[in-house]
């Protein structure tokens, strides 16, 4: 049976479900989920990150990984970790750079990448098969060993369901999938509400204005700051999102590269929401931990991009000195992903990482 058909079915059997619960369902689905049973990146699937744009993005996490290796005594045995490694790029180009600027950071690795697909799993396993250093697949990242962490995260918070709430009758209450006369999926207001953790302004806010709350995305957070705080360290996250809190309905879909309806094609479409850093971040401090962000053009820019351009250029033609000159653009340019995408750096208190200043 197809994914929609079993969702109408479930809605019309048990009543509306949560706009985190329709998202874990398209997403995950073990039969007909987006991420269990596609390759969505790259040119050929629904969207591009930022690895697969360019080796530079994965070259100067691996020199941030590096700095921070050595922010943390250079120990001889550290875990480093990816959640959600995509097809493997970052961390092919990663462990290349390392390894060329301090090989006793990559033997000093033991490496997992924490990944739920087993097809991408398949993939990564094909892409990293000639780097000749082990890697860990888990399922879970309570299941990566202890030690000293350096971990690493591109755009997966974005794909954690979240729940949304609308502002209706003066009061905010959860927006929820439903059916409507013809049987088809439909946003409706359900019976839950919310009253602690609104932005300010919230009183002031309009009718029909959107709050977005990720419950699982602040307890993945927890439980990785936690393990920092315990075992020293510090994580890189990348995602599009946003700094402060607001209002807003981000809850989007994408196929081919192009937008789509959210409700039309599930388990067919990449299903996200963006990233609210500010909850994150508090969520880290919590845990003891020190946190920094800024956006993904001021860390690139900060970690050398425009001189590992130009390396990475130099004496190649025009057209591929053009290429590199687009990509560069596409990566760290305020109207493409350079502001929309951001980066949150979460810490021990003991460690300084840069390009971050300690708060």
């Amino acid at each position: 049976m197809k994914l929609k058909e079993r969702i109408i079915r479930q809605i019309a059997a048990t009543g509306p479900i949560s706009v985190a619960d329709y998202m874990a369902m398209c997403l995950f689905d073990r039969d007909e989920g987006y991420y269990t049973n596609r390759e969505p990146f790259g040119k050929d699937g629904d969207f591009v990150t930022a690895p697969e744009v360019s080796q530079i993005f994965g070259e100067l996490i691996g020199v941030w990984c590096v700095n921070t290796w050595q922010a943390l005594g250079s120990p001889a045995e550290f875990v480093l970790c990816e959640i959600g490694p995509g097809r493997g790029t970052l961390m092919k180009d990663l462990l290349r750079a390392a390894n060329k600027i301090a090989p006793n950071f990559t033997q000093a690795a033991r490496i997992y990448l924490v990944e739920i697909s087993g097809r991408l799993e398949q993939i990564q396993k094909a892409i990293l098969a000639k780097h000749g250093t082990s890697i860990i697949w888990k399922k879970h990242f309570n299941d990566v060993g202890s030690g000293p962490l350096i971990l690493i995260a591109n755009e997966l918070f974005d794909a954690i369901p979240s729940r949304q709430f609308v502002k209706t009758n003066g009061s905010f209450a959860e927006r929820v999938i439903a059916l409507d006369e013809q049987m088809n999926l439909t946003f409706a207001v359900g019976s839950g509400s919310i009253d602690e953790g609104l932005p300010p302004g919230n009183d002031i806010a309009p009718e029909g204005s959107i709050f977005e709350v990720a419950p699982a995305r602040d307890a993945l957070m927890h439980e990785i700051a936690a393990r920092i705080h315990r075992d020293r360290g510090a994580a890189l996250v990348f995602d599009y999102g946003h700094l402060h809190q607001g209002f807003g309905d981000t809850l989007q879909a994408l196929s081919r590269h192009n937008a789509v309806d959210v409700l039309h094609i599930p388990g067919a479409a990449d299903l996200t929401t963006h990233v609210d850093f500010h909850s994150l971040a508090l969520a880290a401090r919590a845990e003891g931990c020190k946190t920094g962000a800024m956006t993904q053009g001021e860390f690139l820019l900060a970690m050398g991009l425009l001189d590992r351009a130009g390396a990475l250029g130099r004496r190649k033609s025009v057209e591929v000195q053009d290429k590199i000159r687009l990509d560069v653009e596409r990566l760290a340019a305020p109207e493409q992903m350079g502001t929309l995408f951001k980066t949150l750096c979460v810490a021990d208190t003991a460690t300084h990482v840069f390009p971050f200043a300690s708060n």
